[in-house]
Order: structure tokens, then C-alpha cells, then sequence
């Protein structure tokens, strides 16, 4: 292997697996994430798949971490390269002294290695052939068959997978016992076949805790089924599916009543994304808690609908699960890059209430949180999440909920205000936080009744085109927004040890990574504040941290830096005050990553400031 020593590691490091789309590996390698995580070692995976059906690279990435790390780390310790076609790059990614395991069943050339890993082969087709008569069973089981080699390199126990296997076949005995031949093919082979010592390996632990181990889609589905959603509505498209696919499961478990058979939800697959906000405003406007999955290119059908509910003051929410774009983009992979297409969706004058979660346990509670926000508020919300913390499975805290938890419903004038006389205006701010109250149809059969239209009108809901009446609207609107960065999740801030001029600023899926990073910059004797932003508006802190610190830099996955722009825009911040930290590859961030641009930067700042002393002091 040369004279770079293999890297050794026990519950810190990263596999990854290279497969071919639609050959059933990704059940295997989440079967593999899943022993190790039963085995009491937190595990961060993430898959990475083409927008294709079938036969498209794909890879599936564990990070193996006792210390409990959830971002992405950077590098690659042991590839699993099953696919030909992306041979050489897969083993270009390993680090110097890492692992290469492969099908040893066709012999490959000398150049195909490096002299600076170390080579597994294992002949996985022809074991595979030699067992199984069926195409397809040798092709599923050699997936499985890998997994039990590794247990065996890797130290996982096969009890513990023969269990997951128990628990996935409950009941479909015959796939049980041929899953457990192909597991117990592997580990026998690298038993009495693999020679060569693996650096890496998984000792049990205990620092899982009491955490769950969920996507974020599901999480939020529930998160709306707890919130009190009753109609969702919604288009199919990558990567938001699964949210209104998770809905319909949790309301099947939920929302049926037990002694009628009723079900006491609504959901509609509508034939286009303007069809179902068209089906959620209407559902809005006439009381019920309703919402709808989607992402980018959703979002853009729907702007002028979005549009129509901001005017009309219409309660209705949107999860967006953000892909990389534009157009039909990159469907499979993740960014964070709609926030300025969803703080100022439709045309006009604009803005809109977005939150932004972290992880699951986060989706769960923002679900539920902008549920009663676009209720309390009369308008539309949205759910920022992206495909990392959607599609992929994470720990997170287990989900909570108050069952004495009341719903806010705002301000519903009821029948016996209107009959006692109270004013009725469907526009006016009576309570100074510019949102108006409403009523909902059928409320009083001669009360309280407007006309619900998108165009201009006074406070009473009447037609009009005279400018105060349309100034009158738009001045109260923007004062609801004011309260609405009262309400929303507020900033969660992570103070440096010391005093520092130095801040960052991040949001959203780039929350795990941001958090390593900070350990390893200070680790280096580099110290920053930190803010995590979890809406927008953004709340008075926002202004304060940015006002306490000379350079902020903001930390965000996509191109243009938007969450900078919207800083700019909306607290008139300096813009040679934000640092621009920008990665849109559409993987995932890493700490890496951050830690090596924020480095950077601060070695360029200060060599120009050196420079700039010099030519002083020259002249």
C-alpha cells in the first residue's frame, strides 16, 4: 500500500457506498446505517440519488460518529464501490490510507488501484451466482451479502441485523430466512476468505439516548396532523412527496373515528400544483386548517394564488422541500436556495412569514407552529425545510406535544358578537397590530359577511381604487409583519467563550455542520458568535447581533447568497459587514467546508490589512 499507514478509527468515520439506482441496495445500506445506530453508535446517513428511475450512479453516505456529529463531515474512509461506471471517482474520494472494498469477480487492472489505500476484493457475483438461480435474487442479495462481509470487517454484530431483519419481515417467513442465508454468506466468507486487517471498527456504546431516528417530511406530516391540518392538497414532486404520502398515513392512524368509520380529514391529489393551492385557499378561506407539499418549481406555479392569500388575508401553509434549481434543476439534490422566491412570492408588494427548521424535531414543531401562525396572522406561511433534512433520516429529540395545547384560531368575530353590534370591518386594524379580525361562512345568517376579492378595497371589504384605501392596506399590512416578528421562532444564540467582534450567521439543514464547525474553528483559536435564524421577519435580536459585531458571515447553500440579500434588504445592514459562505454543489454542507472558507477569509482580511499597514508605514 505504500508508506501511508491505514487509517484506524473506532465509532469516527465515514463509509460510502457506490451503487447503481433501482439494484436495491439502498434498503441494504440503510440496514447497515441501522445496526450500528441499534448498536448504540449515532449514525448521520444520507443518500444521494439520481432523478432517474433506474440505472443512474447512486450513493448512500454513513457517517459513523460517537461523538454524535449530524453533518455531513467531508472525505471518504471506506468506499464500497459496486458501480464501474463511477469507479475511478469513487476511489479518487478516499482518503490517503483508506479502504477500498469491491466485486472481485472480474479482475481489474493494476492503474484501477491507488498505492496509498488499501484494496478488499471480494468475488460478490460469483458467490452470488453460485447460491441463487433467479437474475434478481442475485443481484438484491449480493447487496446483502456485502453487508454481512462488512459486519464481520467492521466489528457490527449480524445479531443485531438478523433482528432488523425479524422486525422488517414480521410475518414473511420465506424473505426472513433468504435475508438472513445472504447475510450469514458474507460474514462467513470475510471469516475464513479476508486476510487484510480493517483499521476501522464499531464498538458497541450508549450514546444514542433517547432519541428517534425520522426524516423531517414525516415529521412534519405529523407535525400538521398534531397542528390540526385537515386538508392538504398537493402535486407530486421530488423531494416534497413523501410529506403528503406520511399525512395520509399518520391521518389513516389518527384522524378515522374509531365507531363510524368517518374520516375526519381531507386529501386531494390535485393535476397540478395551481389546482391544489387553489383546493387550500379555498379550504382556508372557509375555515379548515389546510396545506401543501411541494418545492421550487411548486412554488413558482403557485405565486400567484400565494399571491391572492396574502391580499385576501386567507390562513393557508407551505411546506417547501427545497432542491436545487433553477428550472427543473436538480430534483434529488438539496439547497437552500427559494428564500427570496418565497419571502417576496407573487407579484406586487410582498412578504411573507418563513421558518426555518433544523432537523426533524424542528419540522415536527414548525409544522404545527405555522398551522396556528397562519391563522393568528391571515396569511400564508411557509415551511422552509430542504431534501438533507427531509429525505434523509436523522436523530433528533423525541417530539413532544401538550395534549391541553390550545389551537390559535386569531381573531374570528363569532355569531354573538355580530348580533350584539359589534363593528364588523373585514380590513380594519382595530387593535393596533395590523391584523384585522374575520369571520368564517355561515358564522350569522345576516352578519359579518364579505366579499373575498383579490383586487383593492377599503376596510369593510368594498371595492375601491382610491389610493388611501389601497396606501390604508398596504401600511396595515406591513404592520402585521412588524407583529408577526413577534411571534414567529425566535434566533437561537451561541455566545463565543470570549469577546469577539466576529459573528456567523446560518439557518436551517446547514445547523449540524455549522455546529462542528464552530468547535473546530475555536479549536484553532478562532472564536465567533453564532446566530441560528429560525424565521423571517426577522426578529429585533437579529438587528442587535448584527449591530455588535464588525464582520458577520452568513453561512448559507446556494449560489446568490439570499439570506444575505434579504439581511441587506430588510434591516438595511451594511453589506461589506456580511461575509458571503456559499455552497450549492447540491450535497450537503460540511464542516469542513465552513471551517476552511471562514480560515480563509480571515487569512485574507488580515494579510490585506498587513499590506495596507506597510504601504503606510512606505509612504
Amino acid at each position: 500500500m505504500g508508506a501511508t499507514s491505514p487509517i484506524e478509527a473506532v465509532n469516527d468515520f465515514v463509509i460510502k457506498f457506490a451503487n447503481v439506482n433501482g439494484s436495491g441496495s439502498a434498503s441494504a445500506n440503510e440496514l447497515f446505517a441501522k445496526a450500528i445506530l441499534r448498536m448504540g453508535v449515532p449514525v448521520s446517513p444520507r443518500n444521494i440519488f439520481p432523478s432517474n428511475i433506474q440505472g443512474l450512479p447512486t450513493w448512500y453516505e454513513v457517517r459513523v460518529t460517537e461523538d454524535g456529529h449530524l453533518g455531513r463531515r467531508g472525505g471518504t474512509d471506506m468506499m464500497v464501490a459496486m458501480n464501474p461506471q463511477t469507479w475511478d471517482a469513487d476511489v479518487a474520494e478516499l482518503e490517503p490510507g483508506g479502504y477500498l472494498f469491491y466485486d472481485s469477480t472480474r479482475p481489474l487492472p493494476p492503474s484501477k488501484f491507488r498505492s496509498d489505500v488499501r484494496v478488499i476484493g471480494m468475488p460478490l457475483t460469483e458467490i452470488c451466482n453460485a447460491v441463487y438461480n433467479d437474475p434478481r435474487q442475485r443481484q438484491l442479495f449480493k447487496n446483502i451479502v456485502y453487508v454481512g462481509a462488512l459486519c464481520v470487517l467492521l466489528g457490527i454484530e449480524p445479531e443485531v441485523v438478523e433482528k432488523l431483519f425479524g422486525e422488517q419481515y414480521k410475518g414473511k417467513e420465506k424473505l426472513l430466512a433468504s435475508n438472513v442465508q445472504a447475510l450469514h454468506l458474507g460474514c462467513d466468507f470475510a471469516r475464513e476468505n479476508i486476510r487484510e486487517p480493517v483499521g476501522l471498527r464499531v464498538r458497541r456504546a450508549d450514546r444514542v439516548g433517547d432519541r428517534i431516528f425520522v426524516d423531517g417530511n414525516s415529521a412534519a406530516a405529523l407535525g400538521c396532523v398534531y397542528g390540526g391540518a385537515t386538508v392538504a392538497a398537493w402535486y407530486p414532486i421530488t423531494p416534497s412527496s413523501s410529506v403528503a404520502e406520511a399525512f395520509q398515513k399518520y391521518c389513516s392512524k389518527f384522524r378515522i373515528d374509531p365507531d363510524t368509520g368517518q374520516h375526519r380529514f381531507a386529501i386531494v391529489q390535485a393535476e397540478d400544483e395551481l389546482a391544489s393551492i387553489g383546493v387550500v385557499v379555498g379550504a382556508g378561506w372557509n375555515g379548515a386548517r389546510a396545506f401543501t407539499p411541494t418545492s421550487g418549481p411548486g412554488i413558482s406555479l403557485m405565486s400567484e394564488f400565494i399571491g391572492l392569500a396574502y391580499f385576501a388575508e386567507i390562513p393557508i401553509t407551505l411546506i417547501n422541500v427545497q432542491r436545487g434549481g433553477p428550472s427543473t434543476g436538480m430534483p434529488t439534490r438539496t439547497q437552500q436556495a427559494d428564500v427570496l422566491m418565497c419571502a417576496y412570492a407573487s407579484h406586487g408588494d410582498t412578504k411573507h412569514v418563513l421558518l426555518f427548521p433544523e432537523d426533524p424535531h424542528e419540522c415536527f414543531e414548525h409544522a404545527a407552529a405555522a398551522l396556528d401562525l397562519a391563522d393568528r396572522l391571515q396569511t400564508p406561511v411557509f415551511l422552509m425545510t430542504d431534501l438533507d433534512i427531509g429525505m434523509n433520516q436523522r436523530l433528533c429529540k423525541p417530539f413532544e406535544w401538550d395534549d391541553a395545547r390550545a389551537y390559535d384560531r386569531g381573531k374570528v368575530m363569532t355569531a354573538e358578537e355580530l348580533e350584539a353590534g359589534r363593528d364588523f370591518g373585514r380590513y380594519k386594524d382595530v387593535d393596533g397590530d395590523g391584523i384585522p379580525w374575520r369571520t368564517l361562512p355561515g358564522t350569522h345568517p345576516t352578519k359579518g359577511s364579505y366579499f373575498t376579492r383579490g383586487t383593492t378595497r377599503d376596510a369593510y371589504a368594498r371595492y375601491s381604487e382610491r389610493g388611501p384605501d389601497y396606501i390604508y392596506n398596504m401600511e396595515r399590512l406591513l404592520e402585521k409583519f412588524a407583529t408577526a416578528a413577534t411571534l414567529v421562532p425566535q434566533p437561537v444564540l451561541r455566545r463565543a467563550p470570549h469577546k469577539t467582534e466576529l459573528g456567523v450567521i446560518y439557518y436551517g439543514s446547514t445547523s449540524p455542520a455549522m455546529q462542528e464547525a464552530l468547535a473546530a474553528l475555536e479549536a484553532d483559536g478562532i472564536e465567533l458568535d453564532a446566530l441560528r435564524l429560525r424565521a423571517f421577519p426577522f426578529p429585533a435580536s437579529v438587528s442587535e447581533f448584527l449591530a455588535g459585531h464588525r464582520t458577520v458571515f452568513v453561512v448559507e447553500q446556494n449560489r446568490d447568497a439570499q439570506m444575505r440579500s434579504l439581511l441587506v434588504n430588510e434591516l438595511d445592514a451594511d453589506p461589506a459587514q456580511l461575509v458571503r459562505v456559499l455552497h450549492y454543489d447540491g450535497t450537503p454542507i460540511t464542516a469542513r467546508f465552513i471551517v476552511a472558507a471562514i480560515t480563509d477569509r480571515l487569512r485574507a482580511a488580515r494579510s490585506a490589512g498587513a499590506a495596507g499597514s506597510s504601504n503606510k508605514e512606505t509612504a
